[in-house]
């Protein structure tokens, strides 16, 4: 079982006020709470050497390095992970688990170009690894307990990687669309539940109030929006979430943007409620494009190309 990485690192800050014996006591040590991909044998803290008036902070940390929240104690820091499966080992570290998308970082990374071209004969040949994949999403689905990024993270990578299935399972064809009912087929058991990629896009992923998943998921045509050659992870996902849409509204195949007039792709047409909840659609624009869109701009769309994206 593999884990993705979450610390929350417990620190002591020690201010001092003048000089005292070093004979005096001493701060209590660092605590740590931790997911690691291993179970370690001993985890070893240092005390702090400084003395004076003891301050205690408590820092959640992810994986990266970066402060997800400050807090005044070990109580209040487990409070901000409530919503991750936690396992408490003892009294200074905790394991959380959540799933790991590495095996299907290393297929992309194979078989995905950094613009997007997807390598479905590669798949092909990779279609042990990819079953292997499913499988364990299949075996280490999200809990109410998970924090909405690992939930975004996990449904995000499970449709794309269901999506490469699908085409290599009918390799090969032009289009997605040369599949029979492509979206409606449950072809991948989770738990108890056979999943299609309608039920994962319009009950899971779009309920989850993100609508820039619409340029993170695929559907295998040169109009969507690429298939990221890297896999989504909910330490990253802020910045995966923004690079992707700005990435796909700067791409002329697929918008043309300017002051007075814009030409879209039919996605947010399709999808225009979800670009809509905090503003207009040219609000949401604006947040992401390198042109200032204005608010009586034309507007019209873009033919959608479903041609495969290989």
């Amino acid at each position: 079982m593999q884990y993705i990485s979450t610390l929350i690192l417990i620190l002591f800050v020690s201010s001092c006020y003048g000089t005292k014996n070093v004979t005096e006591t001493q701060p209590e040590p660092v605590k740590k709470i931790a997911v690691v991909t291993e179970v370690p044998d001993v985890v070893e803290t240092e005390p702090s050497s400084d003395d004076g008036e003891i301050q205690q902070m408590v820092e959640v940390v992810d994986n990266e390095g970066n402060t997800i929240a400050e807090v005044e104690n070990e109580d209040e820091a487990i409070e901000v992970l409530k919503n991750i499966e936690t396992k408490k080992l003892n009294d200074s570290v905790y394991f959380i688990k959540v799933a790991s998308h590495d095996k299907w970082q290393k297929l992309l990374q194979k078989n995905v170009s950094e613009k997007g071209n997807v390598n479905y004969l590669g798949f092909k040949k990779d279609k042990t690894e990819l079953k292997e994949y499913i499988n364990y999403l299949s075996e280490n689905q999200p809990t109410e307990k998970w924090i909405k990024n690992d939930k975004l993270a996990y449904w995000i990578n499970a449709y794309n990687a269901l999506t490469v299935d699908l085409i290599i399972r009918n390799h090969p064809t032009k289009s997605i669309k040369n599949i029979k009912d492509p979206w409606d087929q449950r072809l991948w058991q989770f738990g108890d539940k056979w999943q299609n990629l309608n039920d994962i896009e319009h009950k899971i992923l779009r309920k989850m109030n993100e609508p820039r998943i619409h340029f993170a998921i695929v559907c295998a045509s040169v109009s969507c929006p690429k298939l990221q050659n890297e896999a989504f992870t909910a330490a990253n996902l802020e910045e995966q979430l923004t690079n992707a849409t700005k990435e796909f509204l700067a791409d002329t195949s697929k918008n043309e943007l300017s002051k007075d007039r814009i030409k879209l792709s039919k996605i947010f047409k399709w999808f225009k409620g979800d670009f809509e909840q905090n503003g207009s659609l040219i609000d949401f624009l604006n947040q992401y494009s390198d042109v200032e869109i204005s608010d009586k701009a034309k507007k019209n769309f873009k033919d959608y190309n479903w041609d495969l994206n290989d």
